[in-house]
């Protein structure tokens, strides 16, 4: 097991988010009001902020943030950055977010199925369905079949008059 932290900047992506991550299977979370030391500094009016940052952070009107925090299994990770990428985007962008996690040693407490509405297992499974018949589709739409059962000769006339 790991604990997921998001520090969450993009507020704008919280719902969906958090609707994205129950619908991967990761259904219980605690979600924190929190603020990065810059801007608390900032509206400390602090002297180790000089005017320059300070005024960075107090024009764009984003004050805050949410620390998310979950406790996910191990086979959960890939899932859920993949459903962060998708609401948040590029992590590495910045004003986005934080992600990483820490290995849990002991957990008690926590039930199997949090509220969660479909398991991992099952979303994977329904990716690879559609991904599946996606592929099938594309492949049928390549495909022209030749008409069967048509006389050599009928064959023949209807290349002469295709030319």
């Amino acid at each position: 097991m790991k604990l997921m932290v998001i520090i969450l900047n993009k507020l704008d992506s919280l719902e969906y988010l958090l609707e994205g991550l129950s619908a991967a299977g990761i259904g219980g979370a605690t979600i924190i009001e929190s603020s990065g030391m810059a801007m608390t500094l900032s509206k400390l009016d602090s002297t180790f902020v000089s005017a320059s940052i300070r005024s960075l952070f107090s024009s764009d009107g984003n004050e805050d943030n949410r620390t998310i925090i979950s406790v996910i299994r191990n086979d959960q990770l890939e899932i859920a950055r993949k459903v962060i990428y998708s609401t948040v985007g590029d992590l590495s962008m910045p004003n986005t977010g934080i992600l990483f996690t820490l290995p849990i040693d002991f957990a008690e407490g926590i039930r199997k199925n949090r509220g969660t509405m479909r398991k991992t297992s099952q979303i994977k499974k329904e990716n690879i369905k559609h991904e599946k018949s996606e592929s099938d589709a594309s492949a049928a739409a390549e495909k022209k079949p030749e008409p069967t059962n048509v006389p050599a000769q009928d064959k023949q006339e209807k290349a002469d008059t295709d030319q």
